[in-house]
């Protein structure tokens, strides 16, 4: 048994060279286990909602929807910081340099906690003026501000968890982040039935069983970085906080941060007019992002897998790898993203009653997922190209055309479409705009971005030169 583990590490978990051998195999190979993960990521938040739904009702469901907006934008702090770790850490592995990888990777340990104190410091004063201002109905606020405030209090599992996570992916090794996340995945559902279920302790409940389970999920992954003193070093020596490569590290993740951020901001100002169609559409709404993010997984997995094969590859100076594997990664990304909106079509009211059996909320939710469906393929398409600009170095362009997509195009349609659709019957205009709005301002996205892509600017941009 000891040999057959050992024979299986060795060939599937640990860091990865993505430098050598088939671009198609590599990016299978890195991309399913991030895509099992990243499905069990998205079990935490399905399960809290199945179970609140069910357990406790339609406004505990929405009030926990309603939280989303801000914990997003607050997260924006350490997204750049992961984006702009995971670039660096791709491309000083994949250039063999163990000193640079060695201190990136210990300037991201110490870099992370100031950035938790400071999410615990901002996050936990703004939650309840927060519901005020995004007009959150009043009957879902004290339950809102519960939820939020516990899981602002142990965000430091989030954050270790995701930019450790992120710094083992960056080195190619997305199988051993899947043992751990899977493990606390199963923790998460226990805790939520064991709390809300079996002590009726509410949102409360759901909240301190997913903080609890990503602390556990943290932990595991530091462990095992630890234990990788063959690729890196973790000491004393490379905690410090070095300017150069705290600058790398700005200058690499601010933008993807920025684009984060307004990308939250956005949502906030959309969710401020989702909340005005009432409790029916913000719990179908809830619903439907549970849905959304599972239907996304094959996206952003294979986005982050074309991000780490380009970054090595770009280290190694391989660019023809590179063009290969950008046109392996959207065939896999846009095939299966294909079967899945297929299966949103036929099975999306299934989907729907498995949260909830309130006839409104079905409907509302049904019809949403099917406005949204095309727009997915558009979405894989997108995140491929985009995730081999921000691979090779160029976080510039991804971020200005997240830019445009959200605040220029997404927003204002939005507000616009809801605008002119105003009757005596719908006062507030018509729900189905939030979807439509949306699935628009994807299809504008994937055009600018097959533009830059093809003028092929991004290529110049890496991080180490030559």
């Amino acid at each position: 048994m000891k040999k057959l583990f050992k024979k299986f590490m060795d060939n599937f978990a640990g860091a990865q060279d993505m430098t050598e051998g088939s671009p198609m195999m590599n990016l299978v190979r890195f991309a399913v286990p991030l895509l099992i993960g990243n499905i069990a990521q998205q079990l935490y938040a399905t399960v809290d909602s199945i179970i609140v739904g069910k357990y406790v009702g339609d406004e505990a469901l929405a009030a926990v929807g309603a939280s989303g907006p801000l914990f997003n934008l607050v997260l924006v702090l350490f997204m750049g910081v992961s984006v702009g770790a995971g670039i660096m850490i791709s491309q000083y592995y994949g250039a063999k340099d163990r000193v640079n990888l060695s201190n990136t990777i210990g300037t991201v340990l110490s870099v992370s906690l100031i950035i938790t104190l400071i999410m615990m410091v901002i996050g936990i004063p703004i939650v309840r003026p927060f519901m005020l201002i995004t007009n959150v109905p009043e009957n879902l606020i004290d339950m809102a501000s519960i939820y939020l405030t516990i899981i602002f209090s142990g965000i430091i599992g989030t954050v270790y968890y995701n930019i450790l996570s992120g710094v083992l992916r960056g080195m190619g090794d997305s199988v051993m982040p899947l043992f751990y996340l899977l493990l606390a995945t199963v923790l998460n559902i226990f805790g939520d039935l064991a709390l809300v279920a079996g002590l009726k302790l509410g949102v409360a409940g759901v909240a301190i069983a997913t903080i609890g389970s990503q602390i556990i999920s943290a932990i595991f992954v530091f462990a095992r970085l630890r234990s990788m003193t063959n690729v890196f070093d973790i000491n004393k020596d490379t905690l410090k906080l070095r300017k150069d490569l705290v600058s790398r590290l700005i200058k690499l993740g601010l933008p993807s941060g920025i684009t984060q951020g307004i990308f939250s901001l956005s949502m906030i100002v959309v969710q401020r007019l989702a909340n005005s169609f009432g409790v029916d559409f913000i719990a179908a709404n809830t619903v439907v992002m549970r849905v959304d993010g599972f239907a996304i997984m094959p996206v952003f997995s294979f986005g982050q897998a074309i991000t780490t094969y380009v970054g090595q590859n770009v280290g190694a100076g391989k660019m023809e790898r590179v063009i290969k594997g950008c046109r392996e990664g959207l065939k896999l990304a846009g095939g299966i993203t294909t079967i899945i909106v297929i299966a949103i079509l036929i099975f999306g009211k299934y989907l729907m009653m498995a949260f909830t059996d309130t006839p409104a909320v079905i409907e509302i939710g049904t019809t949403f997922l099917r406005i949204l469906a095309a727009g997915y393929i558009a979405l894989a398409i997108t995140n491929i190209l985009q995730g081999t600009m921000r691979g090779a170095g160029d976080t510039i362009t991804p971020m200005w055309l997240s830019i445009v997509q959200t605040v220029i195009i997404r927003v204002p349609l939005a507000y616009f479409m809801a605008w002119i659709t105003v009757t005596d019957s719908l006062p507030n205009g018509d729900y189905r705009i939030v979807p439509a709005s949306l699935l628009i301002a994807w299809l504008l996205g994937l055009g600018a971005t097959a533009f830059f892509y093809l003028r092929g600017k991004w290529a110049e941009k890496a991080v180490i030169s030559r």
